[in-house]
């Protein structure tokens, strides 16, 4: 029987707070759970809020600090969206468990309501990731890139400030937060593929704690499961970061997993893409149809590889290290 309260470790932004909540709510509906609280850890993202990430150096920008917090013994469970956790985790952890996925695609928010087709010429449009960069000049050269940090609502602010023409934001932090209603189009991961597990919330916890692994255990969503493990593979094979433009989606359409997955220049004048399908049964074993899962994500990777995914992506690379400080 634990004695002590499960500690869930969390940044302190309106998304995050939601998503470390979400968590709790799900543990208390369990017979028997414990007691349970919320510890608030500031990353380094949440303190350089103003420096483009593309310029901060490393990676796991938002989740570095709580990973490290519980590692430590200094929370029992870390809760993370998905798309900021790194492929490789801190030694001594496991994703314990991916919750039922959100809407994975990603939303522009426009002033007047407009559509991205629909924006003036030149129209300046907010992002703070490469991806985004790179997927809205595929589609209009035209438009000006500029950046925008912040939390979900602080964005939203610096649009109706008019600061810029439209942003583009995740639909499920979105829908989460209640702002749906700000959304002006969704966009068609045919051609603007979301990051890789957007809209999964991710909680881990310590490999050498099976109390708490057995208090997340039914937490976990095996759709979610199979496809953000396919995603992530692709992306730990292509060794790529929040920091390369490449964007994948995974969809189970009656027990196949299909995986789609592109990468594009920054200036939009190249992309490749690739797909790949496998069996993702409804039932059996879990742990067969995750490594099913890993080995379709493997292939696409080698797929894109294999039509010079790494030359982009290392010239992306070196231009932006020019460019940082």
């Amino acid at each position: 029987m634990r004695t002590r309260a499960l500690r869930i470790g969390t940044r302190g932004s309106e998304l995050a707070l939601w998503q470390a909540r979400h968590v709790e709510a799900l543990l208390r509906a369990q017979p028997g759970a414990p007691p349970i609280e919320l510890v608030h850890i500031r990353t380094s993202g949440d303190t350089q809020g103003e420096v483009p990430l593309w310029k901060v150096g490393g990676r796991a920008f938002f989740t570095r600090e709580i990973d490290h917090a519980l590692v430590s013994d200094t929370v029992d469970i870390a809760v993370h969206s998905l798309k900021d956790l790194p492929t490789t985790l801190e030694a001594g952890l496991t994703l314990a468990a991916m919750l039922p996925r959100a809407d994975p695609r990603d939303a522009l928010l426009s002033r007047d309501g407009a559509k991205f087709a629909q924006l003036p010429r030149g129209a300046r449009v907010g992002t703070s990731s490469l991806r985004r960069r790179a997927f809205l000049k595929r589609l209009r050269p035209d438009v000006v890139l500029v950046e925008l940090r912040g939390n979900v609502p602080t964005r939203i602010a610096k649009l109706k400030q008019r600061d810029y023409d439209a942003i583009v934001l995740a639909s499920a932090g979105l829908e989460r937060l209640g702002l749906k209603s700000h959304i002006s189009e969704y966009l068609n991961p045919e051609n603007f593929p979301p990051a890789v597990s957007q809209g999964v919330i991710g909680v881990c916890a310590r490999t050498a704690d099976p109390e708490t692994l057995r208090w997340l255990a039914p937490l976990d969503d095996r759709a979610a499961r199979l496809a953000a493990s396919a995603e992530r593979a692709l992306l730990k094979r292509i060794e790529g970061g929040c920091q390369v433009p490449l964007g994948a989606l995974a969809t189970i359409v009656k027990e196949r997993l299909n995986l789609q997955a592109s990468v594009c220049a920054l200036d939009g004048s190249r992309i490749l893409t690739a797909r790949g399908s496998g069996a993702a049964p409804a039932d059996g074993p879990l742990a067969a149809a995750i490594a099913d899962a890993i080995q379709l994500g493997e292939c696409v990777a080698v797929d894109l590889l294999a039509q010079g995914a790494a030359a982009i992506m290392a010239h992306e690379r070196d231009s932006l290290a020019v460019e940082a400080p």
